[in-house]
């Protein structure tokens, strides 16, 4: 079970490990999408917007659990305060991540 007293740096642990988690999960997603047409073939009927929409919805379950999963449940068991830092400093993180992408695409 969770320590009440968990330091906030084992948090920001805990909330990059997160942030990663989701970054990595990301950028297996875009490679997917990016060499689609290689797998897949041409995507052009119906089939395909389905594909990509049901690919969207589970994208956003699988990044909401990644990122809001361990901090509902610490605020379930009552722990609030650390919730919600956690939830926090994982969009942080991946905020921070998001900021080295962009700088390394305009760096290339």
């Amino acid at each position: 079970m969770y320590n009440e007293h968990m330091s906030k740096r084992s948090i920001m642990g805990k909330a990059l490990l997160h942030a990663l988690g989701g970054s990595v999960y990301v950028a297996l997603v875009a490679l997917l999408m990016s060499h689609g047409d290689e797998i897949f073939g041409k995507a052009d009927n119906a089939l395909s917007a389905v594909a990509f929409l049901l690919l969207f919805v589970v994208s956003a379950a699988v990044m909401g659990i990644i990122v809001f999963g361990k901090p509902l449940m610490w605020y379930l068991d009552g722990e609030k305060k650390n919730a919600v830092t956690l939830a926090l400093s994982t969009v942080g993180w991946l905020f921070v991540i998001t900021i080295l992408t962009l700088v390394s695409l305009i760096s290339l």
